[in-house]
């Protein structure tokens, strides 16, 4: 019998909130969208998530009220969805709500001490959002995994696999949010994924300080600016990108502190070339993690295909790049394949939902690095 879920995901971006209506059980194991919606974050709420990001002052009362704000967007959103497909609460089996990530810090991370213990925490306040919409929600996805020894990181990796695998081909995905991360669905079959490093967290930081957009509209104001050759060196000698295995990363890591710091090295310097450098950053370190990957196919051709999704698949630079630096790659959107780029996250924490429901593990281990396949997410009923 087909079970409908939702799937609301607001990103590292933190641009807004996104949601789908997903029914599974008709044959597609990715399922189908029958609606989406999505909505803005308020900027006090913005603002106070992006506070968040770094140590302050009264933090536990700010994050439970940033939670408790982020539930009623969450629930606008549900709203909108009933309403556009002529579902009643009671037709959705469950949400699955990403809620914010504040701080992601897992195994390995830079900052955690020799005897401290890993962890991630995602704002929200998932009992506020069961009780405002009459529908049972699944949150809390990425906290088991790391109980396991994983990275908590990517997650969803296994839904691309439900969706875009095809077989003996080798096909990559790449979700362009604040920070990018690379499925690789290898032509053996293999599935493979770790977050490559800032996607448009770097990109829309700067943009912001220097223009006052929150980000750059297509890419057009970068594509103004000239590389600087020595500083986007400098910015990729960064430890991260010379890890191997399962890894993560976010805000904690990849922020304008980090980058201020780099650029006190580089004074002078044009804030368009600046830009121009950081979508550089970006298109060089998802290249660099492709050209890593054993797809499976002759030496030095790579996947056949890689699809591009998350709010980046909309910066025109960062693709025509890509495409550049992976000429034996076709490089498109998931657009292409009937997923609009803002549906694929969403629609992986409601494809994570309806795993939690069928006490399926959610989780792929050679991706996170867990010990062993987790059934993920804690479930408020309704």
């Amino acid at each position: 019998m087909p079970v409908r879920c939702i799937g609301l995901m607001s990103g590292t971006s933190l641009d807004g909130v996104d949601g789908v209506l997903v029914e599974f059980g008709g044959g597609t194991e990715a399922g189908r969208v029958f609606a989406d919606a999505s909505a803005p974050l308020p900027e006090p709420l913005r603002a106070l998530l992006l506070d968040l990001q770094q140590p302050g002052p009264d933090e536990l009362h700010r994050a439970a009220q940033a939670g408790a704000a982020l539930a009623d967007v969450y629930a606008a959103v549900v709203e909108q969805l009933l309403e556009r497909s002529g579902t009643a609460p009671s037709q959705v089996a469950a949400i699955g709500a990403h809620g914010q990530t504040v701080r992601h810090m897992p195994p390995g991370h830079p900052r955690l001490g020799p005897h401290e213990a890993p962890y991630t925490l995602q704002l929200l306040a998932p009992a506020r959002l069961a009780e405002a919409t009459g529908i049972a929600v699944v949150a809390d996805f990425r906290s088991r995994d790391i109980a396991a020894g994983g990275q908590g990181a990517p997650l969803v990796p296994a839904f691309h696999r439900a969706a875009f695998g095809l077989p003996g081909m080798a096909v990559g995905v790449v979700n362009i949010g604040g920070i990018a991360n690379l499925t690789a669905l290898c032509a053996d079959g293999a599935l493979r994924g770790f977050d490559t490093g800032p996607g448009n967290v770097l990109l829309d930081g700067w943009c912001a300080r220097h223009t006052g957009a929150r980000y750059d509209a297509g890419g057009a104001w970068g594509r103004q600016g000239r590389v600087v050759p020595a500083l986007l060196a400098e910015l990729l000698a960064d430890p991260y990108f010379g890890r191997t295995g399962a890894r993560s990363t976010g805000r904690d890591h990849f922020n304008l502190a980090w980058l201020d710091e780099r650029l006190a090295r580089h004074p002078g310097l044009r804030p368009v070339d600046v830009q121009a450098t950081l979508a550089a950053l970006t298109v060089d370190s998802i290249a660099r993690a492709v050209e890593g990957v054993p797809w499976g196919t002759p030496a030095g051709t790579g996947p056949q295909r890689l699809w591009v999704c998350g709010g980046g698949a909309h910066n025109r630079a960062l693709l025509d790049g890509l495409a550049q630096r992976l000429p034996a790659t076709t490089v498109g959107t998931t657009a292409e394949l009937g997923w609009p780029v803002q549906w694929v996250e969403a629609a992986a924490f409601a494809w994570l939902a309806h795993q939690t429901l069928l006490g399926q593990p959610g989780n792929a281990t050679e991706v996170t690095g867990a010990r062993g396949p987790r059934i993920l997410g804690a479930i408020y009923l309704a």
